[in-house]
């Protein structure tokens, strides 16, 4: 996923669908989670120091990180 500013296909609707997180394996839902976590630190770098144009994508990225969480979650649920 491309979350820069350079990318003119972020609209305030993109978000992963979840089941498209459901399809991951549980290591790439682990690895995607700390890519996320990773950009939504440099967004945020980037929205203090004023380059970033679009601060919605932020909360996309915050939504796509609790996806996966919940997602998680339901899978140690399950596994008791």
């Amino acid at each position: 996923f491309c979350y820069t500013t350079a990318c003119t296909w972020l609209t305030k609707d993109f978000f992963m669908k979840i089941t498209e997180i459901r399809d991951f394996r549980s290591d790439e839902r682990l690895e995607k989670l700390q890519d996320l976590q990773r950009k939504v630190f440099e967004l945020r770098c980037q929205a203090v120091t004023e380059n970033l144009q679009n601060r919605h994508v932020i909360h996309n990225i915050r939504r796509d990180i609790a996806r996966i969480k919940t997602v998680i979650r339901e899978e140690e649920l399950k596994s008791r």
